[in-house]
């Protein structure tokens, strides 16, 4: 009976972190390529403002300063991943998993399958039981040059199944009317209905879910109302969080300005954290943060931010 009960105990000593706390954290990481792809694409850079597809390998030549990367600065980026230790991560902005992998030693990968250098993806710490799904291309109409959904399940089969729609939209509109007529405003005004799909869907099937990355669109300067007084989508917040159908009731974790050392600091972020109604309770209050970078070095001008979900029961644990 003692020798039962040590083993019990080992047991419980061996859970691992993510059986009681998930760090769930979002970071662009602006233009991580790897060294060896940066010096095969920078020669034949294309002009700014020149529209890549997803089959398109380029980088354009007012984003090589951002993409000029030393192993140095890798390591100084995986130095600071590790730092903030997330156990599942929502990518911006990365060339797939080789690029990711320099910062995220060690972790798994799923990531979306254009061979264009700007991926979405996520990487999750290794043991976390996880699927990688299929890439959510609805998020990027035919001939838009715009970039897809990475979807994931963690804990697959499980009590405590949890889905994750890692996005980013498309850029140039984030405080504007999505009336506004200009093509970046148009475009993610189309992408809307579309990320909405996806989040009616899931709640429709009960499942908890989240959706996190750059939604390049800053909620707190938006309006109250969805629609103006022509029926016309303007608003992406009020649109996603309708709660139709019922348990679309979303949650935006975090709010308010945040800094960590990039030219954007003070401002309310584009990137976010949204949290569906099955998945909301289990948010650590006070949890959100944005990790500041150190005073030295070349940094992402997105900050990493991340949350904390408490998955006690969830999963069986």
């Amino acid at each position: 009976m003692r020798r039962l009960a040590c083993l019990a105990l080992l047991a419980l000593v061996a859970l691992p972190a993510y059986a009681e706390r998930l760090r769930l954290a979002t970071w662009n990481l602006e233009w991580l390529v790897t060294p060896a792809t940066f010096g095969n694409l920078a020669p034949q850079c294309t002009a700014p403002g020149a529209r890549s597809g997803a089959r398109d390998r380029a980088l354009p030549c007012d984003a090589l300063d951002a993409a000029r990367r030393s192993d140095e600065d890798i390591a100084r980026l995986a130095r600071f991943a590790a730092q903030a230790a997330p156990d599942v991560v929502a990518l911006q902005e990365v060339d797939g998993a080789a690029a990711a992998a320099g910062v995220f030693p060690g972790y798994a990968f799923c990531f979306t399958q254009r061979r264009n250098v700007q991926n979405v993806g996520f990487a999750i710490r290794h043991g976390i039981p996880h699927r990688c799904n299929a890439d959510y291309r609805v998020l990027a109409p035919a001939g838009s040059g715009l970039r897809y959904g990475a979807d994931v399940t963690l804990f697959p089969g499980s009590a405590g199944e949890i889905r994750l729609l890692g996005v980013h939209l498309k850029s140039g509109c984030a405080s504007e009317p999505l009336t506004t007529p200009r093509e970046s405003c148009a475009l993610l005004q189309r992408q809307v209905p579309l990320l909405e799909r996806w989040i009616d869907a899931r709640a429709a099937e009960g499942v908890a879910f989240a959706v996190l990355g750059d939604f390049n669109r800053r909620f707190d300067r938006e309006r109250k109302g969805a629609l103006d007084d022509s029926g016309r989508l303007v608003a992406m917040w009020p649109e996603l969080n309708d709660g139709d159908p019922p348990g679309a009731e979303l949650v935006l974790a975090g709010g308010g300005p945040i800094a960590c050392g990039t030219r954007y600091d003070g401002r309310a972020p584009i990137d976010h954290v949204v949290l569906g109604r099955e998945l909301a309770p289990a948010l650590v209050s006070g949890s959100y943060r944005a990790w500041p970078y150190p005073a030295e070095g070349r940094w992402p001008d997105h900050c990493l931010i991340s949350v904390e979900l408490h998955l006690e029961g969830r999963h069986g644990v």
